[in-house]
């Protein structure tokens, strides 16, 4: 008896998955370690450069850039410089917000042309019908608009030592729920061994 598909691919892609999302991860947490010892500015700076190692960390590793992380990356080094530069952290504050936003018109812009952009970014793990890539990339296009929303409520609202908990502490853990949540989304487009040949 065969079991039903999940959209998976192999282990080895799962376990590369998990690798950038740990890279992507590192100079956040690095961020949140050096502001709590430091201070915004000081985090910044390392921030920036910790993105940069990031970055320069995939290219050796996997020999490419992925989208993602490149836009954040360069959305991070310009805010981040004019954090430091005008000493001012409204700036890096409203990064997440513009990377949000980014990402969000991107996804769902591709749509109506019949561009599923999460294909290009995720077709290395998942194998999945043409409207499973369409309905995921319409809810990851809608979700990173309400990231956008979130943040921008929560900078202008608390200290910025709570918006960078709630950035941290926050946001991760509600992306990997929302993530959780499209499971059944994959299960019910995933290809059939097959058809993924």
């Amino acid at each position: 008896m065969s079991e039903k598909p999940t959209g998976l691919k192999t282990n080895k892609d799962v376990k590369s998955q998990l690798l950038k999302l740990g890279l992507e991860i590192g100079p956040l947490v690095l961020f949140f370690i050096v502001n709590a010892k430091a201070g915004i500015f000081t985090a910044t700076a390392y921030f920036m450069v910790a993105m940069v190692i990031s970055l320069t960390l995939s290219w050796f590793i996997f020999k490419k850039l992925a989208v993602m992380p490149l836009v954040t990356a360069v959305v991070v080094l310009v805010f981040g410089g004019l954090t430091l530069y005008l000493q001012d952290e409204i700036f890096i504050k409203m990064k997440p917000t513009i990377v949000n936003v980014m990402f969000g018109a991107v996804l769902l812009g591709g749509l109506p042309f019949g561009h599923s952009l999460l294909k290009h970014v995720f077709g290395d793990v998942y194998s999945l019908k043409e409207g499973g890539w369409k309905a995921l990339s319409f809810r990851w296009g809608v979700f990173f608009f309400v990231l956008a929303i979130i943040n921008e409520i929560i900078w202008r609202n608390f200290s910025t030592d709570f918006w960078i908990l709630f950035k941290v502490w926050g946001i991760m853990p509600l992306t990997i729920v929302f993530s959780m949540f499209q499971m059944p989304l994959l299960s019910q487009h995933a290809l059939e061994e097959n058809e993924a040949e």
